[in-house]
């Protein structure tokens, strides 16, 4: 089937390119930027086709995403977050749905699901309090899902902690305008947000655990493959997918300035071997990468298809393979940022921006190493499951 959003995205592949600069100094993306993001309806892939959405395959999303990133690594790097949340939303409560798109079938929905809020009980609903970092696109969502753990009457957490995924419109949190100065990833504007005293009505308030034990998408009613592969193999999706795509942008950029360069030894770079040897080496890396995300969502998704339901030894195996793509794809963009020369560091040389996109993306949490390997080890030697939060990460 043609990935017709994948066409639409190319049709503005050089105005994308072009407006990277003005999304990091802006310090988000762009109106500009978010318009195109609007028109070719990247945001709505993954949405529910009651709502406009497409309901398209995840590996079509993931190529957009790529080739998103691979122009602009911030551009990437929204569409790749807002546009999982639509997949999230379209199995929340019928009402907060109605909510949220019933009059927009293009309202953005923003994140973190890191649980840095508490609810606290109360009568038809719950008062949430907490402060988020990292909430990528945000000034232009007008709806976020945020992480909480479930609180008592007086606002402390419940013993052992249970993690729940609140939905609140833009009315009910402050977002801090100077909180997002890094390295990397600038354009994203991926701020902090605030929330204080705000009641939230039950139907919106969903638990964290239902998605994870596939009950949330089976009591939904969809018949989608797309809404049937495990949570943690679609929510890095879009992450994982834009640190790649970012890789690839370094290589196409570090391609196109090589073409010509002449080394201060006065060595052609196209006489080179030994540089010529290192980029297509790097190549096949960032390929491997890119073949291992959409060959994992694949396999997820016809699983799905068939009414089968991913065992927790692959759903950890999905998360290693994920993991491994986005740091075996960075690795390789380092190889051949170092051999783009100082004027390939230059700021007006985009391989520096793609260097600095592609660090900061591989530091988001879903790409810490450690404990994802360490579980999916366990669950290869039949230790299921794996002891304390290792367990949310697979």
């Amino acid at each position: 089937m043609t990935n017709t959003v994948l066409q639409a995205v190319e049709a503005h592949a050089e105005e994308l390119a072009a407006l990277a600069p003005e999304n990091e100094k802006l310090g988000r993306l762009s109106d500009r930027a978010v318009e195109i993001l609007r028109e070719t309806g990247v945001i709505r892939m993954l949405q529910s086709a009651k709502y406009g959405g497409a309901e398209a395959h995840p590996r079509d999303f993931a190529e957009v995403v790529m080739r998103l990133a691979s122009l602009d690594g911030s551009t990437g790097w929204v569409a790749g977050i807002v546009g999982v949340h639509p997949w999230e939303m379209s199995m929340c409560d019928p009402r907060v749905q109605e909510e949220i798109w019933g009059e927009d079938h293009d309202t953005w929905i923003a994140s973190p699901y890191a649980p840095m809020g508490v609810l606290r009980p109360v009568e038809g609903g719950y008062i949430f309090n907490g402060h988020w970092q990292f909430s990528s696109g945000t000034d232009h969502c007008d709806w976020i899902f945020l992480g909480a753990f479930l609180g008592d009457e007086d606002g402390n957490t419940i013993m052992p902690p249970k993690n729940y995924h609140v939905i609140l419109p833009r009315s009910d949190y402050e977002i801090v305008d100077d909180s997002w100065d890094v390295v990397g990833l600038r354009g994203t504007g991926s701020k902090d947000v605030i929330v204080k005293d705000a009641f939230i009505p039950e139907h919106r308030v969903v638990e964290f655990a239902k998605f994870l034990d596939g009950s949330q998408p089976r009591e939904s009613g969809h018949t989608d493959p797309s809404f049937h592969i495990p949570f943690t193999t679609a929510f890095p999706l879009g992450i994982t997918s834009a640190v790649i795509g970012i890789a690839e942008g370094a290589l196409n950029a570090h391609l196109a300035y090589q073409k010509n360069r002449v080394q201060i030894t006065g060595t052609k770079v196209k006489d080179d071997p030994y540089v010529l040897y290192a980029i297509s080496a790097a190549a096949a890396e960032i390929k491997a990468s890119r073949t291992a995300m959409l060959e994992n969502v694949t396999y997820f998704y016809e699983k799905a298809k068939r009414g089968e339901e991913a065992t927790l030894t692959e759903r950890a195996d999905s998360r290693r393979t994920q993991v491994a793509a986005a740091w075996r794809a960075v690795r390789a963009m380092d190889e051949v940022v170092a051999r783009s020369g100082g004027n390939g560091l230059r700021m007006d040389n985009p391989i520096q921006r793609f260097w600095r996109d592609g660090h900061m993306g591989l530091a988001h949490a879903i790409h810490v190493p450690g404990s994802v390997f360490h579980a999916t080890a366990l669950t290869d030697i039949d230790v299921t499951p794996p002891p304390g939060p290792m367990l949310s990460m697979i």
